[in-house]
C-alpha cells in the first residue's frame, strides 16, 4: 500500500472513533514511542486532540518498505 492509500485508511479509521475508543488505541499502543498520558489528562483534551495524537503514532509507526 503506498504511502497516500496509508495515510488516507489510517485518517478515516481514526476519524471513526468514539472517545473511548480513541483513549483505548492511544493507552493500548504497543511500540515506538511509548505513549504514557493519564486518564485526566485524555479525557480533558479535545476529540479533535485524541485523534491527532493516534493519528501522528500510527502514521510515524508505520513499516517503511
Amino acid at each position: 500500500m503506498d504511502s497516500r492509500s496509508y495515510f488516507e485508511r489510517s485518517a478515516v479509521t481514526i476519524a471513526t472513533l468514539s472517545r473511548e475508543e480513541l483513549k483505548n488505541q492511544i493507552k493500548g499502543f504497543q511500540g515506538a514511542p511509548k505513549l504514557d498520558f493519564t486518564d485526566d489528562y485524555l479525557d480533558r483534551i479535545s476529540l479533535d486532540r485524541l485523534r491527532h495524537i493516534l493519528l501522528a503514532v500510527v502514521l510515524t509507526c508505520r513499516p517503511h518498505g
